[in-house]
């Protein structure tokens, strides 16, 4: 496949979706795509690394964290168990931490921003339906592909010359 670079496929694909532009790169893998699958949690990443300890198969984990500010919801355990397990990549609509060991770690990682407090673990949340945030309902089983452009979300794996 061919590298990733959002504008070329925009160029290409004029029907993508393009969520607002308000997510920072974090992983070391700075362009990746995948086919994705959700979570959907407030506050609470118990089926984050749920999800995390399973195979990624390449896919990318979509997180609707409510766009919350005031936990991390991905860390450094869990973005290398995601790494380790084959994930392509995590979209955090919410806050990541351990930043200088999410730029060492073999994981396209987007996120709003970093915090440095955990959240919580009850168990709360829902996995596989669709999420809507930054403009854009995205829904297991569509691509999405991300690089320091933007976060496109596509129908289908496109075909990248």
């Amino acid at each position: 496949m061919s590298p990733i670079v959002t504008p070329d496929i925009c160029d290409a694909y004029p029907d993508v979706e393009v969520l607002e532009p308000i997510f920072v790169n974090f992983g070391s893998i700075e362009a990746f795509c995948g086919q994705v699958r959700t979570v959907k949690c407030f506050e609470d990443n118990s089926l984050v690394k749920q999800a995390v300890a399973e195979p990624g198969d390449g896919a990318v984990l979509v997180v609707d964290a409510g766009g919350s500010t005031r936990c991390a919801m991905l860390g450094d355990m869990l973005a290398e168990q995601a790494a380790t397990n084959g994930w392509a990549g995590v979209v955090m609509y919410g806050c990541v931490r351990d930043v200088d060991v999410l730029a060492q770690t073999a994981l396209g990682i987007q996120a709003l921003g970093a915090h440095p407090r955990r959240s919580e673990k009850r168990g709360e949340g829902t996995r596989d339906i669709p999420v809507t945030f930054a403009g854009v309902t995205i829904s297991p089983g569509q691509w999405v592909y991300a690089d320091n452009n933007g976060i496109l979300v596509a129908q289908e794996r496109l075909s990248l010359a």
